[in-house]
C-alpha cells in the first residue's frame, strides 16, 4: 500500500518555489531577449539607449542612413530651386533641368532612388496633368539613359489640387536604377542588399529562400528547401545549422533573373547581369544553434532582417529571441507570415494578434503594416529606413499567395547604408570565413565596410593568432559571388585569396584595413551597456560573451561607473577580453549574454595594447 502510493506521488507535478532573487521568481515572462525589449518602461535608462546615441556620444558616430542622406541631397524638393523673374515656361523649364540634375547626381552616388515625378516634394514641376507628366517621364528616361540607368514606372497616380475647383495633379512613382558595367553602356558595380531571414525552428525560413531564389514553389514535403541546404544533415533533418548566404538577382529593370535551373552556388552568369543582388542570409532556428544565429546577425552587416512567422504555429519559441536580438542591434524588421493554406482563420487572426501586440509594447514601439497591394509595398519601402514601421506580408510557399508582393518589396528595398561615403575611407575588410583552396592558397571571405579593394593591394592583416599584431599582405585576386573582378566596394561581400598566408595564421574575427588606419588590438574596450534581463545583479568580475560585428568572444567586467547593475539599468562599462585582443570600431553596437543574461550595448572607446592582463584592476570609469 506504502509502495502504491509512493508511485503515485512521484507522478505528480512537483510544486518548485525559487529563491526570491532567482530569474524564475515571477519573472518567467521576461527571460528572453524580445520579453527583456518589450518589458522595458519609458523611465529605465535602457529604453533610451535602444533609440538615442550613447552616453559618450563624441567618442562614436554612427554613420546615417542612405535614406536619410537622400532628404539633404540637391534638388530633392522642386521648391529648392528659386524661381523669382521667370516666365511660367522658363520656370517650367528651369524646374525640369534641375530635377535632370538631381536625379543624375543622386543615381550617381546611391545606385538606384525611388522617386516622385511631379508632387510637391517630389522632382520636377508640380501641378502637372497627364500629358505634363508623360512629357517629364520621357525626358527623365531619355536622360538617365545617356547616364547608362534605366527608368521604370511603378504607378501613376492622382493627387488632389490644393485650391478648390483646380485639376486634380497627375504623379508618377518610378525607379532609377544605374545598369551594370558592360550592359548598354552602364559603368556601375552591384548594389547589394543584405537581408537576414530569421524565426522558430520549422517556420519555413529555409523554403522561403529556396522559393525565392529557385523561382519554384514547393512541394509541401521540402522540396523547395532542399535546393538551398549546404550539409547532408540538414537535408535529412530539415533544418539548417549553418549560416548559408543565397543570392536574389535582379537587373536594372526590376526582373528578377533567377530561374529554376539555377544550381546551388552557381550563379555567375545571373551575377554578370545584376544591377542589384539581394543576399538572403538563411539562419538556423534552433535554440542549440543561437550563438550562430548572432553571429549572422552581427558579423555579416545585416541591412534588414526579415521575421519568418508560422501562422499555425504563432509567436513561439525563438521567434521571440530572434526578434530581440534584432531590436537590439537596430536592424529594421518585416515578417512574413507563412503557411497561410495551413492555418485557420481564428488560428491565423491569433497570430497576427499576438505579433502586433508584441510591435506595439513601450520597449518595442513599431507599427504593424499588414502588405495587401503593390501600394502598401511603396509605402513600407518608403518608411523601413525609420525603423518604425513593421511590414507584414501573408504568404504561402505552397499556393504562392503573396510571393509577387514579398518580389517586388525586395526589388525595391534601398540599402540602410549610405555606402557612397564609405567609399572615400580606407580600407576596411572584416573576415567571416575562411578556405584553403588547392592551387590557389589561402582565401577569405567577408565584407568590404569601408574603402575599396582591388587585387595586388597591401593591407593590415590581424589581430594575428599568437602576438594580436598586424602583418602586411597582399590580395592576389577577388572575386564577387564566384565572379572575378576588379574591384569591390564598400557594403559589398567578396571572396580574397591572399599572398604567402598560412590556413592557421587566419581566423575568423580578424580584419583587412589600410595601413593608413594604423590599426592596434585592444584587450580592453569601454562601452555604454544597457541590462534587458538579470536575475540578481552586475558587478566588476562579472563575465558574458560578447557579439560584436564578426568578434564572439568571453569578456569581464574590469570596471563600471555605478556600484551594481540591474535589469533595466545603463551604465559605462569597461570590459577586458579573456583569451585575446581584439580590433573595435567605437560606434559599433554588439549585444552580450550570460545564460538567461541579456544586454546590449555600443563601443564608446578602446584601450589600445597587445599586452596580457594587469597586475592590478583598473580603477572605475568616473561617471
Amino acid at each position: 500500500m506504502a509502495s502504491t502510493a509512493t508511485a503515485h506521488a512521484r507522478h505528480q507535478p512537483r510544486h518548485l518555489t525559487h529563491h526570491h532573487l532567482s530569474s524564475r521568481h515571477g519573472a518567467a515572462d521576461h527571460e528572453g531577449w524580445a520579453e527583456g525589449i518589450a518589458s522595458l518602461t519609458e523611465e529605465q535608462s535602457a529604453t533610451r539607449l535602444l533609440q538615442d546615441a550613447p552616453l559618450n556620444a563624441a567618442a562614436c558616430k554612427p554613420g546615417a542612413p542612405a535614406a536619410a542622406v537622400a532628404g539633404s541631397a540637391v534638388g530633392v524638393a522642386s521648391g529648392a530651386l528659386c524661381c523669382e523673374g521667370l516666365s511660367p515656361q522658363e520656370e517650367h523649364r528651369a524646374r525640369v533641368e534641375h530635377a535632370l540634375l538631381s536625379l543624375e547626381v543622386e543615381v550617381g552616388q546611391r545606385g538606384e532612388l525611388l522617386a516622385d515625378l511631379g508632387a510637391p516634394d517630389g522632382y520636377g514641376p508640380t501641378d502637372l496633368d497627364v500629358a505634363g507628366l508623360e512629357e517629364l517621364l520621357a525626358a527623365v528616361e531619355a536622360h538617365m539613359g545617356r547616364c547608362g540607368a534605366d527608368v521604370t514606372v511603378l504607378r501613376r497616380r492622382k493627387l488632389p489640387a490644393p485650391t478648390v475647383g483646380a485639376p486634380d495633379r497627375a504623379v508618377a512613382d518610378v525607379c532609377i536604377r544605374r545598369r551594370i558595367a558592360g550592359d548598354r553602356g552602364g559603368t556601375g558595380s552591384p548594389l547589394e542588399v543584405r537581408v537576414a531571414v530569421i524565426g522558430n525552428v520549422d517556420s519555413g525560413k529555409s523554403t522561403m529562400v529556396g522559393v525565392l531564389t529557385r523561382s519554384v514553389l514547393d512541394d509541401g514535403r521540402g522540396f523547395a528547401r532542399s535546393k538551398v541546404f549546404k550539409h547532408g544533415h540538414e537535408e535529412s533533418t530539415g533544418r539548417t545549422s549553418s549560416i548559408g548566404q543565397h543570392n536574389l538577382c535582379i537587373d536594372s529593370l526590376g526582373n528578377i533573373l533567377n530561374d529554376a535551373s539555377l544550381r546551388a552556388g552557381v550563379t555567375t552568369a545571373e551575377i554578370a547581369r545584376s544591377s542589384k543582388v539581394v543576399t538572403l542570409v538563411d539562419l538556423a532556428g534552433h535554440e542549440k544553434y543561437f550563438r550562430t544565429t548572432c553571429t549572422g546577425l552581427t558579423g555579416h552587416l545585416p541591412d534588414y532582417a526579415c521575421l519568418i512567422v508560422g501562422a499555425n504555429a504563432g509567436i513561439v519559441g525563438m521567434c521571440k529571441e530572434h526578434l530581440g536580438v534584432a531590436l537590439a542591434l537596430k536592424v529594421p524588421a518585416f515578417f512574413v507570415v507563412t503557411k497561410i493554406d495551413l492555418a485557420p482563420e481564428h488560428v491565423l487572426k491569433h497570430t497576427l494578434q499576438t505579433l502586433s501586440g508584441i510591435l506595439k509594447k513601450p520597449g518595442v514601439r513599431k507599427r504593424p503594416f499588414l502588405v495587401r497591394s503593390r501600394d502598401d509595398v511603396l509605402t513600407c519601402v518608403r518608411h523601413m529606413h525609420t525603423d518604425s514601421l513593421a511590414p507584414i506580408f501573408l504568404t504561402s510557399s505552397v499556393t504562392g499567395q503573396g510571393l509577387d508582393l514579398i518580389r517586388l518589396f525586395y526589388n525595391l528595398l534601398p540599402q540602410r547604408h549610405n555606402w557612397y561615403e564609405k567609399t572615400e575611407e580606407a580600407a576596411e575588410f572584416i573576415i567571416d570565413e575562411v578556405f584553403g583552396v588547392p592551387g590557389v592558397g589561402t582565401v577569405v571571405a567577408g565584407t568590404v565596410k569601408r574603402g575599396v579593394l582591388t587585387p595586388n593591394s597591401t593591407l593590415l592583416l590581424g589581430p594575428d593568432v599568437g602576438d594580436g599584431t598586424f602583418k602586411p599582405v597582399t590580395v592576389k585576386s577577388v572575386h564577387y559571388k564566384r565572379l572575378p573582378v576588379g574591384r569591390v566596394v564598400a557594403g559589398q561581400t567578396a571572396a580574397l585569396a591572399l599572398k604567402k598566408v598560412k590556413r592557421h595564421q587566419v581566423r575568423k574575427g580578424m580584419v583587412l584595413v589600410d595601413e593608413r588606419v594604423a590599426p592596434k588590438a585592444s584587450w580592453e574596450f569601454d562601452a555604454d551597456i544597457a541590462i534587458l534581463t538579470h536575475s540578481t545583479t552586475i558587478q566588476p568580475r562579472y563575465q558574458a560573451v560578447i557579439h560584436c560585428e564578426i568578434v564572439r568572444q568571453a569578456a569581464r567586467v574590469v570596471a563600471m561607473d555605478r556600484e551594481r547593475l540591474r535589469s533595466g539599468d545603463r551604465a559605462c562599462v569597461r570590459f577586458r577580453f579573456l583569451q585575446r585582443p581584439e580590433y573595435l570600431v567605437p560606434g559599433t553596437r554588439f549585444v552580450f549574454r550570460e545564460g538567461r543574461t541579456k544586454g546590449i550595448g555600443m563601443v564608446v572607446g578602446t584601450e589600445m595594447g597587445t599586452g596580457g592582463p594587469p597586475a592590478v584592476a583598473p580603477p572605475p570609469i568616473s561617471a
